[in-house]
C-alpha cells in the first residue's frame, strides 16, 4: 500500500514517513507544493494524509481537486482543531481528521480504517446511479434483473465505477487494461462498449457508458 504525505513541515513529514515505513506502507513525499494535483498525478497512491496550512493552495482546495478527480480517500493531519475545521474537511470530501500532536496508534488505525473502507476487494457489489455491479460473479444488475459479463466487459465497465464522475478517453482506458494484462486494441475496446451497452439496455438500462463529445466516456 502507498500512501502520499503532503505536509509542508519537514520534522513532521519525517516522523510520519518513519512511522508508516516501519508499519510496511510504501511512502510518496510530496515536496513541491505550486500544484499538489499535479504532483499527484504522477502516482496511484492508496491513501493521502494532507495537511491544511500549506503554500499556494490550503488542504480543503486541494482535497476538492483531489476528490474530483480521483476516489482516493483522504485523512487530514492537521493542528488546525476546530469544529469548523473538521466540518470543512468533511464538505471537501476528507474521509476522516485527526489533529497534531496525534497519537501514531490512532493514526494508524484511521489509515487501516480508510483503506478498508474505499477498497472494493473487500464488497461482493458497488452500486453507481442505481445500478450494480457484482465484483464475484460478473454481473451487471438492476432492480430484478441482471446480465453476465465477459471478461473484458467486466474490466471495462469496473474501471468506469471506479472513476465515476470522471471523463475517460480511449487512450486511458488502453492504457489501463494493457498494464493490467488485458490487452485491447481499439477496435476491440469499442466492441466491447456497444455490448456493454447492449447487455446494459437488456437490464433496464438506457444510459451506460455516455459519450462526451471530444473528450471520451462517463458513465
Amino acid at each position: 500500500m502507498e500512501i502520499a504525505i503532503v505536509e509542508d513541515d519537514n520534522k513532521i513529514r519525517e516522523e510520519l514517513e518513519k512511522l508508516l515505513e516501519r508499519n510496511n506502507y510504501k511512502v510518496i513525499r510530496i515536496e513541491s507544493f505550486n500544484n499538489v494535483c499535479q504532483e499527484l498525478n504522477n502516482y496511484n497512491p492508496d491513501l493521502i494524509l494532507l495537511d491544511i496550512n500549506l503554500p499556494f493552495q490550503n488542504g480543503f482546495e486541494i482535497c476538492k481537486q483531489i476528490k474530483g478527480d480521483k476516489n482516493i480517500p483522504v485523512i487530514f493531519v492537521t493542528g488546525r482543531d476546530t469544529t469548523k475545521d473538521e466540518l470543512m474537511s468533511i464538505e471537501a470530501g476528507g474521509m476522516d481528521f485527526i489533529t497534531k500532536p496525534y497519537d501514531t496508534m490512532i493514526l494508524l488505525e484511521k489509515i487501516k480504517r480508510a483503506i478498508n473502507l474505499t477498497n472494493p476487494e473487500n464488497y461482493r457489489e458497488i452500486s453507481k446511479n442505481g445500478y450494480t455491479l457484482d465484483l464475484h460473479l460478473s454481473l451487471l444488475k438492476k432492480d430484478n434483473m441482471q446480465v453476465e459479463l465477459t471478461r473484458n466487459e467486466f474490466r471495462i465497465l469496473y474501471y468506469f465505477f471506479m472513476n465515476d464522475g470522471r471523463v475517460i478517453t480511449k487512450e486511458e482506458l488502453l492504457e489501463k487494461l494493457w498494464n493490467d494484462k488485458y490487452y485491447l486494441d481499439e477496435n476491440i475496446l469499442m466492441v466491447n462498449i456497444t455490448r456493454l451497452r447492449k447487455k446494459a439496455k437488456e437490464v433496464g438500462i438506457d444510459d451506460l457508458i455516455k459519450n462526451v463529445r471530444g473528450k471520451g466516456f462517463t458513465l
